[in-house]
């Protein structure tokens, strides 16, 4: 017998993507387009995410990429998007928000 559906501890958190990388230092005109196609070079881009302020709907200046390849980001770690010099990592799971 399974557990109820309310029992929070039946369900397993969802798995972050694999290649899922963080991207800082963005450049504020910068937009999901144009972080895709800097990506691009690398492999398949499954998305690209550019996360903007709540309140004014501006560019907080970071963004996500998920992509297929791994070496997206040993390559693109310190390159120019925009003219500013970027850092990217591997993306780190943070659980939900409440």
């Amino acid at each position: 017998m399974s557990a109820p559906w309310w029992d929070s501890n039946s369900k397993a958190p969802a798995a972050a993507p694999e290649n899922r990388c963080f991207v800082g230092g963005l450049p504020w005109a910068t937009d999901e387009r144009s972080l895709h196609q800097a990506f691009a070079s690398y492999g398949k881009v499954v998305d690209a995410e550019i996360v903007n302020d709540r309140e004014t709907g501006r560019s907080c200046g970071f963004g996500f990429v998920n992509f297929e390849s791994e070496h997206a980001i040993q390559g693109m770690n310190g390159g120019d998007i925009g003219g500013r010099n970027v850092t990217v990592s591997e993306a780190q799971f943070r659980g939900f928000r409440r």
